[in-house]
Parts: structure tokens; C-alpha cells; sequence
């Protein structure tokens, strides 16, 4: 797998861990407890991963800016976060942040 690949899959799992710490209720549900950490654990293994090739700089905020736009919009989606058009325009920036670092890396 390449490093953008692994990048993209640790960013899914920042989406996980964020989006799941909401479903463990203060760490007092253990089920949903257990996959928020070993989702942040497999976050975390996965960027480390992708540094082997990857700027630091670079990976850093893509990963964070994944996890970001994901767990943004998942709020949305799942917990009735505002939906505004300055918040969405918001992180329409972020993804081409994101976007802009693929292209100059």
C-alpha cells in the first residue's frame, strides 16, 4: 500500500475515534470504550506508518484535516451539528487544503 493510502486510511480511523468518543458516554460504555481506542490506535500506527515516506508537515495535516472534514460533516449527519453554508464553506477550504498538499508532495 502506498503512503497516501495508509494516510487516508489513518484518517478514516481519526474519523472513528472522534465520532466514537461521542458513543462512549465519558468512557462509561466499555463497548463502544474499546473500539474508540483501538480506533485511535490504529490512527496512530497508521500515520506512523505513512511518515516513513511522508513530509511530516505534510502527512500531519492531511491526517488532521481528514479526521476533521469526516468527523465535521459525521456531526452533521449524525448528531444534528449546524449545517450552515459558512460552515460548510468552512470545510469545503479544508479539503482544498488537503488537496493542495497531495498536489505539491
Amino acid at each position: 500500500m502506498g503512503a497516501w493510502l495508509i494516510l487516508s486510511v489513518a484518517g478514516l480511523f481519526e474519523i472513528g475515534w472522534a465520532i466514537g468518543l461521542k458513543y462512549t458516554d465519558g468512557f462509561t460504555r466499555p463497548v463502544p470504550t474499546i473500539l474508540t481506542i483501538l480506533s485511535m490506535a490504529a490512527s496512530v500506527l497508521l500515520l506512523g506508518l505513512a511518515l516513513k515516506e511522508l513530509p511530516v508537515g505534510t502527512a500531519y495535516a492531511v491526517w488532521t484535516g481528514i479526521g476533521t472534514v469526516g468527523t465535521a460533516i459525521l456531526g452533521m449527519v449524525l448528531f444534528g451539528d449546524p449545517a450552515t453554508a459558512l460552515r460548510l464553506a468552512c470545510i469545503g477550504l479544508i479539503v482544498a487544503g488537503i488537496l493542495g498538499l497531495k498536489l505539491v508532495s
